[in-house]
């Protein structure tokens, strides 16, 4: 069986996410407790207590959902348990670059306390928005995007998810005006999201130029160890030629290319999908092109268990 691991990224998050997994696996406490003494974030409180607001604090968000991948992580490493290739989405490629090898965890813990940071408090003092668009043409999305662009407003694609569904990030009346569009160029549906971080554009050059100085003082593992580890920038895997700074710099503002992930891991001929974390949002990327995909959720005990006595 070839096993692909999934990491989930931000809008994952939960309060009481990975405090059932803390309180029984000793494994999982101790990623807990490294994270905390890393960082000097109180990770347990952020991830199991909250309060929301907190958790939805981007600087907090990031390191709460990596810790608590990672403390799953180490369950299912400590059982055996192995994957072929893996992937996250935008923070969880953090994950995946630590699981591959590419990364200690001392320096993922420091890189995403620095990352979030900078994505969370070095954004322009304008008002953003993005939405989801369902059923339309990659290339029609770039197109209305652009045509919206021309006329001095600013809106592009950020997250191409999978072949059906691109989020779009933009200031606020720029979004309403491509919503609209949107819907006449034939969308099926085109939904607001709950969020107003412009993440992966140019919005966030001054975020990018910031963080690339934490990346400079980091050590990479061009080789690592050997799992295939996908890049979000472009749906390749890391080679050993790769410039992982640049490459990671440059994630703060290009779009994460989830769509192009799933197709290289389907050319792999993976046949079974493990999204570890929070949430079922990766899964149900995966699920979106492929009905009958073979797909796992770990995120508490319950789920895990589960999993464990099916291997």
């Amino acid at each position: 069986m070839k096993r692909a691991f999934l990491f989930p990224g931000q809008g994952a998050q939960i309060v009481g996410m990975g405090k059932d997994i803390y309180d029984k696996y000793e494994q999982a406490k101790r990623i807990y407790d490294m994270s905390e003494k890393i960082s000097g974030i109180n990770v347990k409180k952020i991830c199991f207590e909250g309060p929301e607001d907190e958790l939805l604090k981007t600087e907090n968000t990031q390191i709460a959902i990596l810790t608590t991948s990672l403390a799953i992580l180490e369950v299912l490493k400590s059982k055996g348990i192995k994957a072929d290739i893996t992937v996250g989405l935008s923070l969880g490629e953090y994950t995946a670059l630590i699981y591959g090898g590419y990364i200690s965890f001392e320096d993922g813990i420091k890189l995403i306390k620095d990352r979030g940071f900078c994505m969370g408090n070095l954004i322009p003092n304008e008002k953003f928005s993005m939405a989801a668009v369902i059923g339309l043409d990659n290339l029609k999305i770039e197109d209305i995007c652009k045509r919206i662009r021309d006329n001095g407003k600013f809106v592009v694609p950020a997250n191409y998810n999978y072949s059906s569904q691109t989020s779009i990030s933009g200031n606020l009346e720029a979004i309403d005006e491509a919503v609209e569009l949107l819907k006449e160029a034939g969308a099926k549906r085109v939904i607001k999201l709950n969020t107003s971080g412009p993440f992966h554009t140019s919005k966030l050059e001054k975020a990018k130029q910031q963080y690339s100085i934490s990346l400079n003082e980091v050590k990479f593992n061009n080789k690592g160890n050997g799992i295939k580890v996908i890049k979000n920038i472009d749906g390749n895997i890391y080679t050993e030629n790769d410039n992982i700074k640049e490459i990671l710099s440059d994630h703060i503002v290009s779009p994460v290319r989830f769509d192009k992930a799933i197709k290289y891991m389907e050319s792999e001929e993976v046949n079974q999908y493990v999204e570890i974390g929070p949430g079922k949002v990766l899964t149900g990327f995966i699920k979106k092109e492929n009905r009958d995909a073979n797909i796992v959720n770990i995120n508490n005990v319950e789920t895990l268990e589960k999993f464990l006595e099916q291997v």
